[in-house]
C-alpha cells in the first residue's frame, strides 16, 4: 500500500517536473552557446603582440641604427618606424583580410583568403577567427600584424645607408601588398604550402627568408655604397646594436612561444627551445670568429644571437631543447660563413648582412625543422614529425618546396616592384646626398653628440 502510494507521488511528480521543463523549453533553447574567448589565452597574445611590436620599434631601429655610420643613423631608424606606421594601416584596410579569411571559392583560397574583413568592417567585438578560436579575432589581428610590420622593415638593412626615403615607403607598401600578403596565406592561411605540410611555426619562410630574398634583390639593384670597399664603414654605435639585439632577443618570445596563439604546453617549449638555440647561435658565431680573426668581437655575438633566433623560429613548435640547441649551433657557424667570407667572395654590398643572417638562417631553420621536428611535440596540427626522429623524410622535401617558392616567388616578384618604383621616383639619392649623409638631406636633422 505504502509502495502504491509512493509509485503515485513519483508518477505525479514526475508529470509535474515535466510539464515545469516544457513552460521552461524556449528559455533553455534560447540559452546561448558558451563563449569560447579564454581570458589568459588572450591576456598572453595581447603581451605577444606587444613583445613582436617591441622587436621593431625600438628593437629593430636600434639594432639597425647602430650599426650604419653616424650621417645616417637617423634615416636608418626612421624606416623601421615610417615601416611601422605605413603597415599599421594597410594591415587594418586590406593585408589582414587576404591573409587571413578564408576565400569562399576553394581553388583560390589555395593561393589568396577573401575581402571579408575589408576596413575590419565586419569585425565585432565578440569575432573570433577559425585560425585562433579561444582570443578574440581584434588580438589575433593584432599579433599578425606585428609580424606584417617586422618582415617589410628588416628589408631596410640590405639597402642602408642609399635608399630614398620615399621610394622606401612605397617598397614597404607594395612589397607588403604583394610579397608578404599571399605568402603568409599560403603557409599559415590555409593555403597551398600549409595544405601541402609545410612547416613553418613562427616565420622561418614567411618572415625571415622572405625578407632575406628581398634584401638580397634590393641590394643588387641598387649597387654598392660610394665608397664600398675603400672607406672605413664601422658601425657607429655599436652599442646601441648591442641594446637592439638585447630587444629584440627579449621580444622574440612573444614572436615564437606566441605563435601558439594559446598560454599552453606548446608556447612553453617554444620559449625554451628559442632562449637554448640564441645563446647557442651567439657561441657558435663567437668561436667561429675567434678561431679565424683570433677576437670575438661584439658585433659577432649580437650577430650571432640574431641567426639564432632567426634559425630556431620556423622549428620552436616542432623541436625541443636539443633540436634547438643542434639548429642554435649550426645557425651561428653558418651565417657567420655566409655575412663574412660568402658576401666578401661574391662581391655584393648587404650593408646589414640582411641575406647572410635573415635570408641564409631561416632556410637553414626551414630545412633543420624537417630534419629535427618530433611529432609527439607538434601542437600544430601537422600529422607527422620530422627525419631524424620519426623517419619522416619526406617533410625534407616539403620544406624545400617551402623554401624554393618563397625564394622564387619573392625574388621575382620584389624585382618587380622595385623596377617599377624605379621608374616612378627613383629608388636611390644622389652621390653627392650619400656621401654627406641621408640624415641631414632626407629629413633636414642630425644626431649630435
Amino acid at each position: 500500500m505504502i509502495h502504491s502510494k509512493l509509485k503515485t507521488i513519483g508518477v505525479a511528480g514526475a508529470a509535474g517536473a515535466g510539464a515545469l521543463l516544457l513552460t521552461m523549453g524556449p528559455a533553455f533553447a534560447a540559452a546561448p552557446p558558451p563563449d569560447p574567448l579564454n581570458s589568459g589565452d588572450t591576456a598572453w597574445m595581447i603581451t605577444s603582440s606587444a613583445l613582436v611590436l617591441l622587436m621593431t620599434i625600438p628593437g629593430l631601429a636600434l639594432f639597425y641604427a647602430g650599426m650604419v655610420r653616424k650621417k645616417n643613423i637617423l634615416a636608418t631608424a626612421a624606416q623601421s618606424f615610417g615601416a611601422t606606421a605605413i603597415i599599421t594601416v594597410l594591415w587594418m584596410i586590406i593585408g589582414y583580410s587576404v591573409a587571413f579569411t578564408t576565400n569562399k571559392d576553394s581553388n583560390l583560397n589555395q593561393y589568396i583568403g577573401s575581402f571579408d574583413q575589408f576596413m575590419l568592417f565586419q569585425m565585432g567585438l565578440k569575432s573570433i577567427n577559425p585560425l585562433a578560436g579561444t582570443i578574440p579575432e581584434s588580438v589575433y589581428m593584432f599579433f599578425q600584424m606585428t609580424f606584417a610590420i617586422i618582415t617589410p622593415a628588416l628589408i631596410a638593412g640590405a639597402i642602408a645607408d642609399r635608399m630614398k626615403f620615399s621610394a622606401f615607403m612605397w617598397f614597404m607598401s607594395l612589397w607588403l601588398l604583394l610579397i608578404y600578403v599571399p605568402i603568409a596565406h599560403w603557409v599559415w592561411g590555409g593555403g597551398w604550402l600549409g595544405t601541402l605540410g609545410a612547416l613553418d611555426y613562427a616565420g622561418g619562410t614567411v618572415v625571415h627568408l622572405n625578407a632575406g630574398t628581398a634584401g638580397l634583390v634590393a641590394c643588387l639593384m641598387l649597387g654598392k655604397r660610394v665608397g664600398y670597399g675603400t672607406e672605413n664603414m664601422a658601425p657607429h654605435n655599436l652599442l646601441f646594436a648591442l641594446i637592439g639585439a638585447s630587444l629584440l632577443w627579449v621580444g622574440w618570445f612573444g614572436f615564437n612561444a606566441g605563435s601558439a596563439t594559446a598560454a599552453n604546453y606548446n608556447a612553453g617549449m617554444a620559449a625554451a627551445a628559442t632562449q637554448i638555440a640564441t645563446a647557442a647561435a651567439a657561441l657558435g658565431w663567437m668561436f667561429s670568429e675567434w678561431i679565424v680573426s683570433r677576437k670575438p668581437s661584439v658585433l659577432g655575438m649580437i650577430s650571432g644571437a640574431v641567426a639564432g633566433l632567426v634559425a630556431i623560429t620556423p622549428a620552436s613548435g616542432f623541436v625541443d631543447g636539443f633540436g634547438g640547441l643542434i639548429i642554435g649551433v649550426a645557425a651561428g657557424v653558418v651565417c657567420y660563413f655566409s655575412s663574412v667570407y660568402v658576401k666578401k667572395w661574391l662581391g655584393y654590398d648587404d650593408a646589414l648582412d640582411t641575406w647572410g643572417v635573415h635570408g641564409v638562417g631561416g632556410a637553414l631553420g626551414a630545412m633543420l625543422t624537417g630534419a629535427l621536428a618530433k611529432k609527439a611535440i607538434n601542437a600544430a596540427g601537422a600529422p607527422n614529425g620530422g627525419w631524424l626522429f620519426d623517419g619522416n623524410g619526406h617533410q625534407m622535401l616539403i620544406q624545400f618546396y617551402d623554401v624554393a617558392a618563397v625564394f622564387v616567388y619573392c625574388g621575382v616578384g620584389t624585382f618587380i616592384i622595385l623596377k617599377v618604383i624605379d621608374m616612378i621616383v627613383g629608388l636611390r639619392v644622389s652621390k653627392e646626398v650619400e656621401v654627406e649623409g641621408l640624415d641631414i638631406n632626407l629629413h633636414g636633422e642630425t644626431v649630435h653628440g
